[in-house]
């Protein structure tokens, strides 16, 4: 490493420079998964009530088992 102010400063620069960019990025990454999360969350809501619902429902004549004389 030089002793350089000026070369350190550049190199400073540089790094933050880089890291801004590291953290934008990783932002939109998380941001996008919290999208997804979001969405999956209110999609899983709706087939825990469909199970539910499908729970209590009575069964249909046609999924009863056939009287023993068959």
């Amino acid at each position: 490493m030089t002793h350089d102010p000026e070369a350190r400063l550049d190199a400073l620069e540089t790094r933050i420079a880089h890291q801004d960019a590291t953290i934008e990025d990783l932002n939109r990454i998380v941001t996008d998964q919290w999208t997804a999360i979001d969405a999956l969350t209110r999609h899983v809501a709706v087939l825990r009530e469909r199970v539910r619902e499908m729970a209590e429902r009575p069964a249909a004549a046609g999924d009863e088992a056939p009287p023993p004389h068959y």
